[in-house]
């Protein structure tokens, strides 16, 4: 089975060491895109030359040399050392001194700024202190400004190109930044739209991005910023995504002369998230359920317009029971820190067929299947869930529902949604779902768990047994 989209953040954190025993290695990363500078020397053979650098077109290379001045490391430094703790990309949007990079690169700072500060570096080695002015956590951006912008003037800025001028599908484009912290780089590729499906607004950038490159600026053939570098795919090849510009439009409009963020932001988070919980939830019920395709009940199947679905089944009996199994996840979660990513839903069901089991080893697996299922714990972002558990009729159908509510411990109102449901009325037969809303306030996370347990229905009178 192909996997859900998942996209992985591109800038590049301090390593971690792995803790106890099996524990597992760091995920593997893309390979590092396409540079102009040369490869660094075999130390093992001293007379071995370099390999060549990769080649990069006429056009990428007059993109790179005319925005050289304009790029930025950004690095998030521990107060009590002088050591970084995360390093990405970033870009100059204004002549006073104002940066764009992505949210994810300066959370640590955002979430904890009395542990942290921040500095860029330019191509050219000049290095100053910066200030958050302000971020869009759902859209993964930060609006940054330097704390004397003296070092930077006269370098200019990255220009935004015009909303009404669309690139075409398969227009080059041209993504930079610092990948992997080994020098500044130019990734050049192809634009191939909107990503299909996707709740917000994400870029398809058909090149390579790499860890530190987050922040960066994707360039078309004028100069124009067409997106900033956020994410790639690891599981394949030149798959990137890109955040558009128009948030950063808007960011900048909305930041640029707010006055520094000194204090944990996670208030603004809240109110951020809360306004991307409300539009989520109210386009998500909007929505019809679709047909699952049992004989015998309506099972809530989300349509695909942001979530992709994706089923399989037992090809033969596994010990005398079969089943079919869907499940839907949205590519689009909103980062909060490294371990926490919030904003999403999932739906999924299994559908049992018992026949060949008989009664009541059936209702033992189906039983233990139901009971199996983990609704959550306490953890460093979140309470321990409060469940309720009750039998529910749907127009005679008889249903088992378990509703749990985790409630975030910093992110005041925002909670998660847990709600598992199975059918009672058959001795051989039966199915059993989930849906999983993530961030939700209270109210709805009652709206989400009432429209789920709406979508289950007869299809058919019960006969017999089954």
């Amino acid at each position: 089975m192909t996997p859900p989209i998942s996209r992985a953040p591109v800038a590049a954190s301090a390593p971690k060491a792995a803790k106890g025993p099996g524990a597992a290695p760091p995920p593997a990363t893309a390979s590092a895109p396409a540079a102009p500078a040369s490869a660094p020397r075999d130390e093992s053979n001293p007379s071995a030359e370099p390999p060549p650098p990769a080649v990069v077109s006429g056009a990428g290379q007059r993109i790179y040399e005319r925005s050289r001045p304009l790029l930025l490391q950004v690095r998030t430094l521990l107060k009590t050392q002088d050591s970084q703790s995360s390093v990405g990309s970033g870009f100059l949007v204004t002549r006073e001194g104002h940066l764009v990079t992505n949210y994810h690169v300066i959370s640590q700072y955002a979430l904890q700024p009395k542990r942290h500060r921040l500095v860029y570096a330019t191509i050219d080695g000049k290095q100053g202190a910066l200030q958050l002015l302000a971020f869009d956590v759902v859209h993964d951006l930060a609006l940054l400004k330097a704390v004397d912008p003296a070092p930077l003037a006269g370098r200019g800025t990255v220009n935004l190109a015009p909303e009404a001028d669309a690139l075409a599908r398969g227009a080059r484009i041209f993504s930079l930044g610092n990948p992997l912290d080994v020098g500044f780089a130019v990734a050049e590729g192809t634009y191939n739209g909107q990503v299909e499906r996707s709740f917000l607004p994400t870029l398809f950038f058909g090149g390579s991005l790499s860890p530190g490159m987050s922040g960066g600026p994707a360039l078309d053939e004028h100069g124009r910023l067409v997106g900033v570098n956020v994410a790639t795919r690891r599981d394949g090849e030149q798959v990137s995504f890109l955040v558009p510009a128009a948030p950063v439009r808007k960011l900048l409009a909305r930041g640029r002369a707010a006055a520094p963020i000194i204090e944990p932001a996670y208030p603004e988070i809240t109110r951020q998230l809360l306004e991307h919980e409300t539009d989520l939830s109210d386009r998500f019920i909007a929505q019809s359920w679709r047909n699952a395709g049992h004989a015998r009940y309506a099972i809530p199947v989300p349509q695909e317009l942001y979530m992709r679905c994706w089923g399989h089944g037992s090809p033969q009996a596994v010990r005398g029971l079969q089943f079919e199994r869907s499940d839907c996840e949205m590519d689009s979660r909103v980062f909060i820190n490294g371990a926490l990513r919030t904003g999403y839903i999932t739906v999924r069901h299994e559908a049992y067929d018992g026949s060949k089991l008989g009664a009541l080893r059936f209702a033992e697996r189906y039983s233990a299947s139901f009971q199996n299922e983990f609704m959550g714990a306490n953890d460093p972002a979140r309470t321990a869930p409060r469940c309720v558990e009750r039998n529910v009729d749907r127009k005679g159908l008889p249903l088992r529902a378990v509703i749990c509510v985790r409630a975030y411990k910093k992110l005041e109102g925002l909670h998660d949604l847990s709600v598992l449901v199975a059918t009672l009325d058959g001795t051989q037969i039966g199915v059993q779902g989930r849906l999983d809303a993530l961030g939700v306030s209270f109210a709805n996370a009652q709206r989400l768990a009432q429209h789920y347990l709406d979508g289950y229905a007869w299809i058919a009178p019960k006969t017999g047994s089954r």
